[in-house]
């Protein structure tokens, strides 16, 4: 599996909404009517824990982010994932539902997640 992917796109949250549906989409055969903002994480999309790691360590790779430890026990929805990896590249604000000990954790990792 390649972990070299153009983001030269990505300039926004919406744009990396869309290059991590692609991934999924063209990696792991998931239909784009499963991949939706509200999609849950373990039970909507179909991607085994093993497969999402993947997904995150794809991520982070690209777009030289690091998901600290625990980042899945975060998200429950596929547009959290969506909103964390962008604003850990710098491209959106905070997301609300992460925890106070989290941010700390990933701000330490991630100088554009401010």
């Amino acid at each position: 599996m390649a972990f070299d992917r153009d983001t030269s796109e990505v300039k926004n949250w919406m744009n990396m909404f869309r290059w991590i549906v692609k991934l999924i989409r063209d990696d792991y055969g998931v239909t784009e009517e499963k991949l939706t903002r509200t999609a849950h994480l373990e039970t909507d999309i179909g991607l085994t824990l093993e497969q999402t790691e993947e997904v995150l360590e794809i991520v982070s790779s690209s777009f030289q982010i690091k998901f600290p430890a625990g980042s899945l026990d975060e998200l429950m929805k596929f547009e959290e994932l969506c909103l964390l990896a962008s604003w850990l590249n710098g491209l959106y604000k905070q997301p609300d539902f992460l925890a106070d000990s989290f941010v700390a954790k990933a701000r330490a990792l991630n100088p554009r997640a401010q």
